[in-house]
């Protein structure tokens, strides 16, 4: 099953989740990689959980961060979602958009609380790995 969620075994009663539950799951981690920033707002809006994340750790900000999808980064923001969240790898949002070269991205995340020494590698060390000197400007390191 996608996003590593398992559907609900009837016979097993130690994995409860419901198969509506997965297709749902799996149709928003979806919109996040697409960037459908209405949708993603209703879903959040209606109940999903803001912080979702996949199999991997990864959130719906980071999804949509990574996919460049400013939009849809903002709209999950302005919802509450956690600018500082990393996946099972030790990756923020941040340091994707940095290494996406997503600038307005990378902004955003500031704006909402994005700490770019967050994470393996960090946004800083991103920034200096790929010789983006503007950014670490922007960081306030060299």
């Amino acid at each position: 099953m996608s996003e590593g969620i398992e559907p609900n075994d009837s016979n097993d009663p130690s994995n409860p989740i419901d198969p509506g539950v997965i297709e749902l799951a799996s149709k928003v981690f979806d919109l996040a990689r697409q960037g459908d920033a209405e949708a993603l707002a209703a879903y959040v809006d209606a109940g999903v959980p803001v912080n979702l994340t996949n199999d991997k750790g990864d959130c719906l900000v980071m999804l949509a961060a990574y996919h460049g999808h400013e939009e849809a980064v903002a709209a999950l923001l302005a919802r509450g979602a956690d600018p500082n969240r990393v996946n099972d790898r030790g990756q923020s949002p941040i340091a994707g958009a940095v290494f996406k070269s997503e600038d307005g991205i990378v902004q955003a995340l500031l704006n909402a609380g994005a700490d770019p020494e967050a994470g393996t590698p960090s946004a800083v060390d991103t920034a200096r790995m790929f010789g983006k000197t503007h950014l670490l400007e922007l960081f306030g390191t060299r």
